[in-house]
């Protein structure tokens, strides 16, 4: 028997059909789609599509971040429809669907890489955004490309420990480390308006950053994050960003490891949950045209915590592109501080 759902209206009298209505039917009951959203296959058309794709086979040490996607959706249960700090409900404005899961290859990765691709572009196809649940950070290359086909040339925002820009693991080209190095020679970004965020631990030597430099990327470091504080990391996202067609990839392994331990390359000294979400929350106004969160690892999980982080990450992503580039960029104030974003001192 089909729970009943959430069903908004909108000012045109389009119909939007959301979550299952949680004061019917328990949280816990049923499949896990994504905050218990409905599947693409349950709605007429789908404005933005959350796709799992459970490919693992780029990663360079602890495996298992295959079984990322739904370990997400099971976390995502508590998720509610109304963002009291956006002011703003993303499942009421849009019609976000599960699109269930992209399959590439495990034995093959330019044949994933292939499937991949054109599997976005078809969900891409009558205007849908994706955001995208990994697997390893191997899949931002194919959805760069799909995004890159749809809108030309992407910003690009990526958060990370780690600068993924390296050229080749064992020989291999396309691994977890090294896709938006493939980006940049690709001609899929956009080098002026490319930044990594929250990067940290040991490199292999200053190669990498004279690298990662070349390509056009500016770092804001875990450290200036605690050191600056979100508001002046989001005002330089944003001058960085400007008006372009923006893609957001997200390694949860930019958190802390006390904030998510369930990750394949964990690395001490960074973000707190709290202090991503609210820079993703800074990011208002901004034309988000596609993202993923990936590298989410549930063997190395405990209590969920990870996985919840990762819920509410996707869910301020999808908050992002329903409230769309004509959002007031400020946003409402919220709590009591009262504080608005560049408020700060």
């Amino acid at each position: 028997m089909e729970p009943e759902r959430i069903v908004e209206t909108t000012a045109d009298g389009q119909k939007r059909v959301g979550p299952v209505n949680a004061a019917l039917t328990p949280r816990w009951v049923g499949p896990a789609t994504f905050a218990r959203l409905p599947r693409t296959d349950q709605v007429d058309h789908t404005d933005i599509a959350v796709v799992g794709i459970p490919f693992d086979s780029g990663v360079s040490y602890r495996s298992g971040a295959r079984f990322g996607p739904n370990h997400v959706r099971e976390s995502s249960r508590l998720l509610r429809p109304y963002n009291p700090a956006q002011n703003h409900s993303p499942f009421a404005r849009l019609q976000v669907a599960d699109a269930g899961d992209l399959v590439g290859n495990p034995f093959d990765i330019k044949d994933a890489i292939s499937a991949i691709e054109t599997g976005a572009l078809e969900l891409m196809g009558s205007d849908t955004k994706i955001v995208a649940i990994g697997g390893d950070h191997t899949i931002a290359l194919p959805l760069m490309r799909a995004a890159h086909s749809r809108h030309g040339k992407i910003a690009l925002l990526h958060f990370d420990a780690h600068l993924d820009t390296w050229d080749t693991y064992f020989g291999a080209e396309f691994t977890h480390g090294t896709p938006f190095r493939r980006a940049f020679e690709e001609g899929i970004i956009d080098t002026d308006a490319v930044m990594h965020v929250g990067t940290r631990g040991p490199l292999y030597g200053t190669k990498d950053l004279e690298d990662d430099s070349s390509f056009g990327f500016e770092i804001v470091s875990s450290a200036d994050v605690m050191r600056s504080g979100v508001d002046a990391v989001v005002q330089a996202l944003r001058e960085r960003v400007g008006d372009r067609p923006l893609y957001v990839s997200l390694d949860i392994d930019v958190l802390d490891p006390a904030h998510a331990p369930g990750t394949g390359t964990p690395e001490a000294g960074g973000m707190t949950s709290r202090e991503v979400l609210e820079i993703l929350r800074g990011l208002r106004g901004l034309d988000v045209v596609a993202c993923d969160v990936v590298e989410v690892a549930p063997a190395y999980d405990h209590a969920e915590i990870t996985g919840i982080a990762a819920a509410h990450v996707v869910y301020e992503l999808i908050t992002l592109i329903s409230l769309g580039p004509d959002a007031a960029p400020d946003g409402p104030a919220y709590g009591i501080s009262g504080a608005r974003y560049g408020e700060g001192e």
